[in-house]
């Protein structure tokens, strides 16, 4: 993910589910955050130590204690060639049979999660995906230097996009979902009581349009096999 947060907002309920199925799941963040919040007196550098600490918290709520950050500046991410190798690096690292993404498309019906940094991180995550990580011969020194095998993910699912073809049910793990995200008091104290309400809006709407029951909450997702 791009931001310390983003993972929360689009994902954190469906986290829960797979790891609560005894699933393992590494997070990483491509930044640290550092453009976030609403206070002034907060330096850069303390906000973005802050928003490590947050996401580490939020994290254990959901079950994941393995965080990792890339520590490009918020707000200035672009798909480079750096970061494709930088996230194939961890790719090969970790060996995930799923790698969670944001969108790289932008949703005109709905602005918020199409962030730049978002797209960017996206874009460079389907690369590192393919063809980077599994191509031996993609960023050789990943191998010459690191002893970094190939490695092939199997799908990808991308989050906050405008092609969402699969819905996760997160209603039992709604109350995690809201304390995972409360954990990110810099982004999200300012709404107050209100965030549950919200939350369960956005969450209400997709599973309406996954035609689950009434009073069900789903995350959306697009799901890109890439095996």
């Amino acid at each position: 993910m791009a931001h310390p947060d983003d993972v929360d907002f689009g994902s954190a309920g469906t986290v829960a589910t797979w790891t609560d199925g005894g699933l393992e799941v590494v997070y990483l963040m491509v930044t640290d955050g550092d453009a976030g919040g609403f206070d002034d007196g907060v330096t850069r550098a303390r906000m973005a130590a802050l928003r490590r600490a947050e996401q580490e918290a939020a994290a254990a709520v959901v079950g994941v204690r393995d965080v990792r950050y890339l520590g490009y500046p918020d707000g200035r991410v672009e798909a480079t060639l750096d970061l494709r190798r930088d996230i194939a690096r961890v790719i090969r690292q970790v060996r995930p049979d799923r790698v969670l993404a944001p969108s790289p498309d932008r949703d005109y019906a709905r602005i918020s999660p199409s962030h730049p940094d978002h797209r960017a991180v996206g874009s460079a995550a389907l690369d590192a995906v393919y063809p980077d990580a599994r191509n031996p011969y993609a960023f050789p020194e990943l191998l010459a230097d690191e002893g970094l095998e190939a490695w092939t993910v199997r799908e990808v699912w991308l989050t906050g996009g405008p092609n969402a073809d699969h819905h996760v049910d997160v209603t039992d793990v709604f109350d995690r979902k809201i304390e995972a995200l409360r954990a990110h008091a810099s982004q999200t104290a300012h709404l107050g009581d209100g965030l549950p309400e919200m939350i369960s809006g956005w969450l209400g709407a997709n599973a309406g349009l996954a035609g689950f029951p009434p009073g069900r909450l789903a995350e959306a997702f697009q799901v890109v096999p890439t095996a």
